[in-house]
């Protein structure tokens, strides 16, 4: 696996990838720093991460595009995949390396609060909450990116697709708002839900009793439940979409509120993506 990422670490700063990344998020950070910390007089760089989220639109599918999307339009992925590596191996690798590239970026801007640290007080629980969410929320759309690579050999489209899922992202407390909060909409999506989690299980084991098990489970109980007190269905779809928002959780840790359910998230959310890329391999490489 280390091999894989010194590959794909070789690859972005071959390409001048790695160097135009680094260099705009010091630029674009730095522009923010200037005028929120030093034309404000803010000491609060916390509000400049806040601020810097609007780069994901840019980094994450600057990141990501190529990283399987190269290999299907070179024909390079039937070798990766004939590696003595495993297909969770490869796909490991190519995540940590963006990942490590994305760190590096975020390592460069922590040089504007420590020069801010030599004229007065921090707020440090805020700055290290920002950046404790700016990291997670990066990785969780690294593993949007890394799936989406890996649907196309068109490193165009794989950008364009990451990009409109991290904007949707950025709209989901919008999207929130805009939904349906009667209980009957709500039993409705729900039993959607349970029906696409039941097609994910055979998909991805291909074992149709645990699918039917899994339907028959998740629908009679949800409309058991429906029936013996569909109050708590209201506004549930609401609150189901609120609570996919990766910016309300990174509001939260840039107001220095470090919740465990928070970070617990992301991880869930990085790894959910990582397994999907791996499933989706591992079907397409026995095709």
């Amino acid at each position: 696996m280390t091999a894989i990422i010194m590959k794909e670490l070789r690859a972005y700063f071959s390409q001048m990838t790695g160097y135009i990344f680094l260099a705009l998020t010091t630029l674009l950070v730095g522009l923010f720093f200037t005028f929120i910390n030093v034309f404000g007089l803010n000491p609060g760089f916390h509000q400049v991460l806040d601020e810097a989220t609007l780069l994901f639109l840019i980094m994450i599918p600057a990141l990501t595009m190529r990283l399987f999307a190269d290999e299907s339009r070179n024909k390079t992925d039937q070798l990766l995949y004939t590696s003595p590596l495993a297909i969770w191996q490869i796909v490991l690798g190519k995540y940590l390396a963006a990942a490590l590239l994305f760190l590096m970026g975020i390592a460069v801007t922590m040089l504007f609060p420590l020069m801010m640290s030599f004229y007065g007080e921090l707020p440090l629980t805020q700055i290290i909450g920002a950046y404790v969410g700016f990291v997670l929320m990066g990785f969780s759309f690294i593993g949007i990116g890394l799936l989406i690579s890996v649907t196309t050999e068109n490193q165009i489209i794989a950008a364009v697709a990451t990009f409109g899922t991290v904007f949707a992202f950025f709209l989901m407390d919008i999207i929130a708002s805009a939904m349906p909060a009667d209980a009957t909409s709500s039993l409705v999506f729900v039993l959607i839900v349970i029906v696409i989690f039941a097609g994910i299980l055979y998909n991805g084991t291909k074992n149709i009793f645990a699918a039917i098990i899994l339907l028959a489970i998740g629908i009679g109980g949800t409309v058991a439940m429906f029936f013996s007190n569909n109050l708590m269905f209201d506004g549930l779809i609401v609150r189901m979409f609120r609570w996919l928002s990766m910016f309300s959780r990174f509001n939260a840790l840039s107001r220095g509120v470090l919740n465990v359910a928070d970070i617990v998230f992301y991880f869930t959310f990085s790894f959910l993506l990582i397994y999907l890329t791996i499933n989706f391999i591992e079907k397409r490489r026995w095709r």
